[in-house]
């Protein structure tokens, strides 16, 4: 098997906040623009939807802003800079570039083997498996913080994660321990 790397993920989905400092009116950006949702009757924050980079943005009047979607950092920049533009047509002017924070990093991949599910739960601390209502065994990570759902067929999903270190970090260690508790298989 030379070649084949033991694991590989990518990057699906980034939920990052910001603040753009300044109260933004939501009716008005509602009105004139057909790419949002605003039912303030059941949820305080307007949906705007942006399509390149495909994401979806909650703004609230508070000018807080939750992005989600996109699949790097650079896209949330660029995603924040269209809201801004968006903002400009209702005369909301933002003058400070927003702080970026990254919440969560949902990345999706698999580890080059089959995994007894079963087993895996019985030999390894922080897991649930609950075959008869999902697939998937769940583990956690507590430092760095991670929760991966590892399927049968070796394909996982890895969520938590604020950054690319954390994110490779929790990846060796996950394979680490799911390989030190197959030598007992």
């Amino acid at each position: 098997m030379a070649g084949k790397k033991e694991s590989s993920y990518k990057i699906q989905n980034i939920v990052a906040t910001a603040s753009l400092g300044k109260p933004v009116p939501l009716t008005k950006l509602a009105r004139t623009n057909p790419n949002t949702e605003y039912n303030p009757e059941t949820f305080p924050g307007l949906v705007l939807r942006i399509k390149e980079p495909k994401s979806a943005v909650l703004v609230f009047s508070s000018g807080n802003l939750v992005c989600t979607g996109t699949k790097s950092v650079a896209q949330v920049r660029q995603v924040i800079n269209e809201v801004i533009k968006q903002l400009k047509k209702v005369n909301v002017k933002i003058t400070t570039q927003p702080k970026i924070t990254v919440q969560n990093i949902v990345a999706s991949g698999e580890i080059n083997l089959k995994l007894n599910l079963n087993f895996l739960a019985l030999e390894m601390e922080n897991t649930e498996y609950e075959p008869e209502q999902f697939p998937g065994l769940v583990y956690k990570l507590i430092e760095p913080n991670a929760t991966f759902l590892l399927f049968s067929n070796g394909k996982l999903v890895c969520t938590g994660t604020k950054n690319r270190a954390e994110l490779d970090q929790s990846m060796g260690m996950m394979l680490k321990n799911v390989k030190d508790a197959l030598k007992n298989y």
